[in-house]
């Protein structure tokens, strides 16, 4: 543990109100991560009717109370944890991503990482519940956007440096990317299929989605069939 900084004329004493309300809102982003990453794994291992408030409490080393007073309900507590695990799992699979050099294998990579965690399939869980609380729904909306987003500046990024042409408008392919991999993964668990069985139909339908640069060709983002689209976006956070 750091030792504690002593006080300067610049920075406010312990007792000061703004140094309490900091501290508090540190030890609110602590309790609420604690809860989250005890949530996610009883919610994974058995479901959210299978899990009690009491059991997340316990595996966070908190109250009953606590949950209620940062999450409301156990079905948004549910909902959060399972959003922040799809862009847990986006992440991983951008970053492993970046290894690749050619379009395919940027492919599997993204692919692989994916089918590897049953994250998407718990998000899954967690658009359906919305269907019946739609106070829950802006949650997900902001994190499909956010999948979405990330992953076009991802892909995006990746073809410009390499020089791949995609073979369709990149907003487009990170969109499919994600509705194959939810439509793939839950009809995968359904029938009790391995990841590697997912990861091999995920790739069999996505196909090629980029082609690797001929002789010659620059490193600028091309479309086929598009030569006038030249720009790659940029900002966002996260995936594909």
């Amino acid at each position: 543990m750091a030792p504690e900084s002593v006080p300067t004329a610049d920075e406010p004493p312990a007792g000061d109100p703004k140094h309490a309300v900091r501290a508090t809102r540190s030890a609110g982003r602590e309790m609420r991560s604690r809860l989250l990453d005890g949530a996610s794994r009883l919610f994974r291992e058995r479901g959210l009717s299978g899990t009690s408030i009491s059991d997340i409490a316990a595996a966070a080393d908190a109250f009953p109370s606590q949950i209620t007073y940062y999450f409301r309900t156990k079905e948004a507590l549910f909902v959060e944890a399972a959003c922040r695990d799809m862009l847990y799992v986006a992440r991983a699979a951008e970053q492993t991503a970046l290894q690749a050099h050619t379009p395919r294998d940027y492919t599997r990579a993204l692919v692989e990482t994916v089918t590897a965690t049953d994250s998407v399939a718990f998000f899954a869980e967690a658009l359906t519940l919305t269907r019946r609380r739609q106070d829950l729904a802006p949650l997900v909306e902001r994190t499909i956007e956010r999948l979405h987003g990330e992953g076009l500046r991802a892909y995006s990024n990746q073809i410009e440096r390499h020089g791949w042409n995609t073979l369709r408008d990149p907003d487009a392919t990170s969109r499919r990317f994600w509705a194959v991999a939810i439509g793939v993964m839950v009809e995968g668990y359904a029938m009790g299929r391995s990841s590697d069985e997912l990861s091999r139909e995920m790739l069999r339908v996505l196909g090629e989605q980029a082609t690797a640069k001929s002789t010659g060709d620059g490193a600028r983002l091309r479309l086929v069939d598009d030569d006038a689209f030249t720009s790659s976006p940029s900002g966002g956070e996260i995936k594909t």
